[in-house]
């Protein structure tokens, strides 16, 4: 008879198999348990490190929003101040060129009285007297020379208060112009986010750069520079009432012809005016149609975007359609019309591409004709600029230097300058 095979190895008991199910339960149940522990902890931690960073954020953009604010503040300060120095800056230089003229002004009675005084010279024998005309004669020299030694001093005394301006001037205008690049700086700051594309990680971005300044050093540098300017212009200011006293004090006039030069002027003045607005009108002409042309550009690139991003769309169908499987992948009507469509879409972008190019050389060649016109209306405004300016120079020849009164008030700094007038130290 045949006999049952028994398949040989170790033979556990029913005991044995529960004790292993019971063990893998168990340890089943202690992993879920310890990764839902790891999860809760994990949760909380994302909880409390995602609000501490968006309350970190939210007080470094609040520090950075206060920070522009005083930064933008002294900047209007200082703005101001630098419109005022300005202002005052052209008022001097004004009141120094009537000292000047008024200098220029006693030289003929100068002239005039030692010419007299020489005159009385040629007196013979009992007339030559000191009689009260020579006594006039040589105190009218002496009044005069001491008239223009003061209004010298005057003029030196603007000069040195011009270059005190001009450099106080100078460190304002440093100042603004740097609180104008921390302003960019720090808006461009408070624009960063985490979808910006120029983030990255910095090298060492906690280091303090050299030459860091304490906030107090920083409102101290813009306080000085502010409180030198006024007191520079305060100076100015009084300077400028002695002078105009001092003008005002003497009693000589200026002659002088002008009729054909002024006629001349006058006429080349009109001529430059005419060739000025047939200039700025053909510059208005030139403005508008590079706007038009820069918004057909704008256009072209649109549809060129558009066109291209539709070619992204046909050829990323006609790549998916080439995994089409064993006997699918066959050239049906969807083949076919992608295929045209990639076709027609190469050719319209060429098309784009070459209208965007023909349209940048027209609006280059419109630019580079602009900048004709602008640098024609440039060299004739300063003509016109100059010649106004010498209109407003021979003026003076024909007011009486005791009655000059220069268009700027000696205390308030109201005054009627050009806008574009310069300091020139002679």
């Amino acid at each position: 008879m045949a006999s049952l095979s028994v398949k040989p190895g170790q033979r556990f008991t029913v005991p044995d198999w529960q004790n292993n199910s019971l063990l893998i339960s168990a340890d089943a149940e202690q992993q879920r348990y310890n990764s839902h522990h790891i999860r809760q902890e994990g949760r909380a931690l994302r909880n409390e490190t995602g609000n501490q960073a968006k309350w970190d954020e939210h007080n470094t953009r609040t520090r950075l929003n206060d920070r522009i604010t005083s930064v933008d503040r002294w900047r209007e300060a200082l703005a101001r101040c630098l419109t005022d120095i300005d202002l005052e800056i052209d008022a001097l230089t004004k009141v120094k060129e009537a000292a000047e003229n008024a200098l220029q002004a006693k030289n003929l009675c100068l002239d005039v009285a030692i010419e007299c005084l020489t005159f009385r010279e040629s007196r013979r024998d009992i007339d030559v007297v000191r009689d009260p005309v020579e006594e006039e004669l040589l105190r009218e020299v002496k009044v005069i020379e001491k008239t223009k030694k003061e209004l010298q001093q005057r003029v030196d005394e603007a000069f040195k208060q011009l270059c005190l301006l001009k450099e106080a001037r100078q460190q304002l205008n440093c100042d603004h112009r740097h609180k104008l690049e921390t302003l960019e700086l720090d808006r461009q700051c408070v624009s960063f986010n985490v979808t910006s594309g120029n983030i990255s990680f910095k090298v060492n971005p906690t280091r303090i750069p050299d030459g860091t300044t304490a906030l107090r050093e920083w409102e101290l540098n813009s306080q000085c520079n502010k409180d030198r300017a006024e007191a520079e212009m305060r100076a100015s200011v009084d300077l400028r009432g002695a002078i105009t006293l001092s003008i005002a004090q003497t009693n000589n006039e200026l002659d002088a012809q002008r009729i054909a030069t002024e006629f001349a002027l006058r006429k080349r003045i009109r001529d430059m005016e005419g060739a000025l607005s047939e200039l700025r009108w053909q510059e208005q002409n030139t403005l508008e149609e590079i706007a038009e042309m820069e918004e057909e550009i704008r256009q072209l690139e649109e549809d060129l975007r558009k066109r291209t991003l539709d070619l992204k769309v046909a050829h990323t169908r006609l790549e998916t359609r080439t995994y089409r499987p064993h006997v699918e992948l066959c050239r049906d009507q969807a083949q076919y019309g992608l295929t045209d469509e990639v076709q027609q879409l190469e050719g319209t972008i060429r098309a784009l591409q070459q209208k965007r190019t023909e349209s940048q050389d027209a609006l280059d060649a419109l630019y580079r004709q602009l900048h004709r016109i602008q640098t024609d209306i440039g060299y004739k405004t300063n003509s016109l600029q100059l010649d106004n300016k010498c209109m407003d120079t021979r003026r003076k020849l024909v007011i009486p230097v005791e009655k000059f009164e220069p268009d700027v008030d000696a205390v308030n700094r109201t005054r009627n300058l050009p806008r574009n007038s310069q300091l020139e130290l002679a």
